[in-house]
């Protein structure tokens, strides 16, 4: 089971500032990153640029309109992210409760985690019932 933990922005991530630990938290992080690759179950991280360094793509019809950033709901954005690929649901809720305070120890900050869709997810789909 692969599961997706999101870091939000915050007002400071989406104008490029990092915090004044950055340093301390970087090694944090990297040093929890590290025990998921020793566990063998770190697929991927990353930290993303400001919105204003990216853009959207908005469908309609059959068009696609391109939204250039910045974008002004950081509570919506994500700042970064950690995929994990695990056995249960239980063993990520075990190590997203380690997952470092993205902003620092005593800050407030929230991180979301959601599971990947799978194949087997798709099994169904398209079958007559």
């Amino acid at each position: 089971m692969r599961y997706m933990i999101i870091v939000k922005a915050t007002p400071q991530s989406e104008q490029g500032v990092f915090p004044p630990n950055m340093a301390e938290l970087m090694h944090v992080m990297e040093v929890f990153h590290q025990e998921l690759a020793q566990a063998g179950v770190l697929l991927d991280a990353s930290g993303l640029k400001p919105s204003s360094q990216g853009w959207r793509i908005r469908y309609q019809g059959k068009e696609r309109k391109v939204i250039d950033g910045p974008f002004t709901e950081s509570k919506e954005l994500i700042a970064g992210y950690t995929l994990i690929q695990v056995r249960s649901r239980d063993e990520a809720l075990e190590w997203t409760r380690r997952f470092p305070n993205p902003v620092g120890e005593g800050l407030s900050a929230e991180i979301e985690v959601r599971p990947l869709y799978e194949e087997a997810d798709f099994a169904a789909v398209g079958k007559a019932a």
